[in-house]
């Protein structure tokens, strides 16, 4: 999962691109491979941001690699996933590829990647949500690069004013903050939660897993119809009954802003939010943190990211290959988390000083991915987050949680393999 949202799915157009693999096959041969020393050029298609910073870092790894030239094409969020279907249809994929964790299911299912060998890439080596993430039927298809998890931001100085001297470790102590704020801070609302429409499952899933509840269980059929999803939909559901949250959602939002304005006090979100309330609301200084998402059962917050990814049609696969040790190593890690602050998927990365000096906020984020949990890659995630989304939207609006957490899973049986 990525900061942008991603383009819906077209059922259409996925089976058309089925049938255009099985009709062109899928996967380079050994015979017309370039080995890694072999003078050629490796394409990438990179998104976001980090489509235009890691042209820099390609002429790093090309200084070391003279014989490899890495070109890098920049794509959008917005139109990366109709980009890679349609070049896969047409047989025009790059070599590697940036893909964004809730992308992995449908191309690991379309047969467009080539697995990971674990020979050279080691899974303890990264945190276990980001390396999970990218797994089906014990065969990886993708090596982490950088992570996202989600953490609790909270106005100290306002929880002070409303007598409340740490952050909230509980449930229990979050409900009693948000309350505080509203009644004794005089703050229009004591938790910024999304009711519904795209993207709420992600404000929902702290709920969830800190239940000790997933979106799948051990049988890998959706579990959203367990106590713990019933308990955690009602969680939920509390900041909407008592007021504490505001029920009605409207897209582009700018959460800093409410936060910055005695709004909002209190949010859950990722590691670049640091830097942008350090920019955009230097008044704040000193008058908010980052805490670990409160627990349930546990404190459990989920991963996104990126990982780097091989597509079979390659015929520069040890190049990628290459490419990959570079990008994912320690010190690379920490010198892209400096460039563009995400956080690394190497644990080692953070024994550097770029990442150990970070400072408390970065603290939380590292705890945060050690025990976040994956979100699983499934062909049909962007429906199956749909229907969480609309379900979410019935429960903010005071529906029960158990009868939407049975509709919930109905709805979603279909969309697992």
């Amino acid at each position: 999962m990525t900061r942008t949202a991603r383009t819906v799915r077209s059922a259409v157009t996925a089976a058309t691109l089925v049938t255009a693999l099985a009709l062109t096959g899928c996967g380079g041969s050994g015979s017309d491979q370039a080995k890694a020393d072999a003078k050629q050029t490796l394409t990438v298609w990179a998104m976001g941001e980090e489509g235009n910073r890691i042209q820099t870092v390609a002429k790093e790894f090309t200084a070391k690699h003279p014989n490899i030239t890495v070109k890098v094409t920049p794509v959008g969020w917005d139109v990366v996933h109709q980009k890679l279907l349609s070049a896969a249809a047409a047989g025009t994929l790059p070599d590697m590829a940036q893909m964004g964790s809730t992308m992995m299911g449908e191309f690991i299912e379309l047969g467009s990647l080539e697995p990971v060998d674990t020979k050279v890439f080691d899974e303890n080596d990264f945190f276990p949500a980001t390396w999970k993430g990218n797994v089906v039927d014990g065969t990886a298809y993708g090596v982490p690069w950088y992570a996202d998890t989600r953490a609790l931001y909270y106005r100290t100085d306002l929880a002070e004013k409303a007598g409340i001297d740490k952050a909230p470790a509980t449930w229990k102590d979050m409900r009693a903050l948000a309350a505080a704020y509203k009644d004794k801070a005089g703050t229009d609302w004591g938790l910024s939660l999304q009711p519904g429409g795209a993207g709420a499952w992600q404000g929902w899933a702290p709920f969830l897993f800190s239940t000790g509840g997933s979106l799948l269980g051990k049988d890998g059929k959706p579990a959203l119809d367990s106590p713990e999803s019933v308990k955690a939909l009602t969680e939920f559901q509390h900041y909407f009954d008592a007021g504490l949250a505001k029920k009605n959602f409207v897209p582009g939002q700018d959460v800093v802003k409410d936060f910055a304005a005695d709004r909002m006090p209190m949010f859950v979100s990722g590691p670049w939010i640091v830097q942008n309330l350090a920019e955009q609301q230097p008044q704040l200084k000193g008058k908010w943190k980052v805490a670990p998402v409160p627990a349930g059962k546990s404190s459990s917050s989920w991963v996104g990211g990126a990982s780097l990814v091989t597509f079979k049609d390659s015929g520069h696969k040890a190049a990628a290959q290459e490419l990959t040790k570079f990008l994912t190593t320690p010190d690379m890690q920490a010198h892209w988390y400096e460039a563009s602050k995400a956080l690394p998927a190497s644990k080692a990365a953070w024994d550097l000083p770029a990442l150990k000096n970070g400072g408390a906020s970065l603290a939380v984020f590292k705890e945060s991915l050690a025990t976040a949990k994956d979100i699983p890659p499934l062909s049909k995630w962007e429906e199956f987050a749909a229907q969480m989304d609309s379900a979410l939207e019935k429960v903010s609006a005071g529906a029960d949680p158990a009868e939407a957490a049975a509709k919930l899973q109905k709805d979603t049986e279909g969309l697992v393999d």
